[in-house]
């Protein structure tokens, strides 16, 4: 454990000296300087409130936050106006001031839904679920973070995914449902180690060790507790080692090792004031007023538990002022003072019952069930879509085919048309070559007939012609005989 606070010592130190040397800041405040009033001053204003916020300079953040808002609005810049409301909203929580928390989360929400951005009203009614969990409306947190896991489900969000789990599973653990609790935070584990997430992961073994507490798995709780603390030291996550701290402590308690309880206490009550987590301080306050009971130092436990009783009234934190009641009615026992501990127990009893009454797990199980039957919708409305793509895809094969099969029978009439066409002017042809064949066959016996007629009137000539003329016989042997005499 000595080696915890020596890292805890380290962080300090150099957060302390990170806080007067903050470059982001700085460079913002130098900028909004010379900014004109435009839509950039809008940006580094609500930046300037995050970045205070992280140095828990809440009410310096909050005052740029606010005039962001104001000039957002001016100029009509909606997502200024929901970035700013989300950025001062996310200050008033850490702060402990659920009600203006509220406020402006619900104001993020609103202009996000004009916006129509999604992924914003998702984180808007995440902010708004964590609001109602701390304030002990546990109904309206479920409600907040099933529509924000719906809407991150839909646009699969696994970033987003894996801390709704962790925020249902929290809402659950402080019901006593320990199944549902488990059930949620180890499937944000395995989304966070598939993203290898480290703050996520630590997160989500720090809730695994809270479950397995309460189950009175001291071994099993510490283990995750311990994983989630060396995580935390590695990433500097003062949040986180401080909540590490203040479970490690209440393993501790619960097993009887009271010196190693306080020590974790104090070590996380040391951060939480260090950032100035009211929520941490009181459960701080609360838890080492516990153990000064049980180790009878009565006038320590009056001290710490009449601190976290009026820090939790402060912030309206229902849950802690009623663990903070309870711690009471056991101070007042130990003390002998039978009737501060049944007015202490009444009270206890009262806060217990208006967070845990049958209404309220009636609405926190509609919360869960209307979840469950959206998710259904939204599987069979997919599955729907998907059979009706796939109906369309077919109907315009099918429409394909179609004009395939009419194009390629308008290409039979037509080449029809066209061979018909073809087969008239053939037989028009032909008919005029017969015709023309016939009256050339004619032509050609007339003009027969005609040759042999002057044929054989030549023939006849010539026969006239030898009967009339002397043979050159003749002549020739007349010339020989008067040659001879």
């Amino acid at each position: 454990m000595m080696k915890y606070r020596v890292l805890i010592l380290i962080v300090f130190f150099t957060s302390r000296f990170s806080y007067s040397q903050n470059p982001k800041i700085d460079s913002l405040l130098n900028l909004i300087k010379t900014d004109i009033e435009d839509t950039n001053k809008v940006k580094h204003e609500y930046f300037l409130c995050r970045e205070y916020g992280k140095i828990a300079e809440y009410n310096t953040g909050i005052t740029h936050g606010d005039k962001a808002i104001l000039l957002a609005k001016k100029l009509g810049f909606k997502n200024g106006i929901a970035q700013a409301n989300n950025n001062v909203g996310i200050s008033y929580w850490y702060e402990g001031n659920y009600p203006e928390a509220l406020k402006h989360h619900l104001n993020a929400l609103q202009a996000r839904e004009e916006l129509r951005d999604k992924k914003g009203i998702a984180d808007s009614y995440n902010n708004i679920g964590l609001v109602y969990g701390n304030q002990g409306n546990y109904p309206e947190a479920l409600k907040n973070h099933f529509a924000s896991l719906k809407i991150k489900e839909e646009i699969n969000d696994k970033k987003g995914i894996a801390p709704s789990y962790n925020n249902i599973g929290i809402i659950y653990m402080k019901q006593g449902n320990y199944t549902e609790a488990l059930k949620n935070y180890e499937a944000a584990l395995k989304i966070y180690e598939e993203l290898k997430n480290k703050y996520g992961i630590a997160t989500s073994y720090n809730n695994i060790g809270i479950i397995y507490k309460e189950q009175r798995n001291y071994p099993e709780a510490l283990k995750n507790n311990f994983a989630s603390l060396k995580i935390r030291e590695k990433i500097e996550d003062k949040l986180g080692i401080a909540s590490s701290y203040n479970n490690i402590g209440n393993n501790y308690n619960d097993q009887g090792n009271y010196p190693e309880a306080l020590k974790n206490y104090f070590a996380s009550l040391k951060i939480y004031e260090e950032i100035k987590n009211k929520d941490g301080i009181t459960a701080s306050y609360k838890n080492i007023g516990s153990v000064y009971t049980k180790l009878n130092k009565t006038k320590e436990a009056q001290q710490y538990l009449n601190k976290a009783l009026q820090l939790s009234t402060e912030i309206g934190d229902k849950g802690r002022i009623k663990e903070t009641y309870e711690g009471l009615t056991f101070l007042d026992s130990v003390r002998g003072d039978d009737k501060a501990a049944f007015e202490h127990l009444k009270l206890f009893i009262m806060y217990r019952d208006s967070l845990n009454n049958e209404e309220t797990k009636k609405k926190s199980l509609q919360a869960s069930m209307q979840y469950e039957f959206d998710k259904k919708e939204i599987a069979t409305k997919a599955e729907q879509d998907k059979l009706d793509a796939i109906n369309a895809e077919e109907k315009k094969k099918q429409q394909i085919v179609m004009y395939a099969v009419v194009g390629l029978l308008l290409l039979v009439a037509v080449f029809g048309i066209f061979m018909f066409n073809r087969f008239r002017i053939t037989n028009r042809q032909k008919s005029i070559i017969e015709k023309q064949k016939i009256l050339v066959d004619k032509a050609y016996e007339e003009l027969h007939e005609k040759n042999k007629e002057v044929m054989d009137s030549i023939r006849y000539a010539k026969r006239i012609q030898t009967a009339l003329i002397t043979s050159e016989k003749y002549i020739a042997n007349s010339l020989n005989r008067l040659m001879k005499k």
